[in-house]
Formats: structure tokens, sequence, C-alpha cells
């Protein structure tokens, strides 16, 4: 008996459209094992603030990722209670790992920049 969960096409295709943005991925790569503040894709990426915000808030608005404010500073995970999470899982450990770019932030003593 198959006991894997399935999801219909039109929710995993408007999911992998969502994740098809190089961006977007390797922050649910990243997502997968740190927790990551604005500032600190901001300089993973080299983008923009309003840049990493945009691809958060999509993110967000379909709740793949939770936020955690902190102050005056605001912590992105992924959200593993949401419905399609085994499906993006399952993406995700498809895909190399970037812990090299925080080990970068680290070495340049920009990982706890807004803490």
């Amino acid at each position: 008996m198959n006991t894997e969960v399935t999801i219909d096409m039109q929710r995993a295709s408007q999911l992998l459209k969502l994740l098809g943005d190089q961006t977007r991925l390797t922050m649910m790569k990243l997502l997968q094992s740190h927790e990551c503040c604005v500032c600190e894709f901001v300089e993973i990426f080299n983008m923009s603030q309003p840049a990493i915000s945009q691809h958060l808030r999509k993110l967000r608005d379909i709740e793949l990722v939770k936020e955690e404010r902190r102050g005056q500073w605001v912590f992105f995970s992924i959200n593993e209670r949401h419905e399609d999470f085994p499906f993006i899982q399952s993406v995700l450990e498809h895909l190399p790992e970037q812990s090299e770019s925080i080990t970068e932030l680290e070495a340049q003593g920009l990982r706890v920049c807004c803490q």
C-alpha cells in the first residue's frame, strides 16, 4: 500500500513555478538548515534589501516560510508544518548544500550582523 502523500498537479505546478526562481530556490535550500535574516540574504545574494524582501514575501504569502521577529529584526525559517512540506523537502533533498554561504558570512563577521 502506498502511504505517500500526493499533491495535485495544479498545486505542484504553482509550487515549482515559485521555486523556479534560482534565488528563491537557494533561499529555501539555505533555510532548510539555517534560519536567516534579510540582511544575511542581502550579503549572500549581493542584492538590495527590497529585492530580497520581495522574494521572501512570495514565499511567505503561501506560508512556505515563517518569520519570527526579534527586536527590530525578522528571521525566516522553513515552515515544516506546511501541508506541502514533504513535497518541498523532496525537491530540496536533490539540491547541493549551500552551507558555504553561511560559513562565508561567519568568516566575514556578518552572520550575526543583526542581533
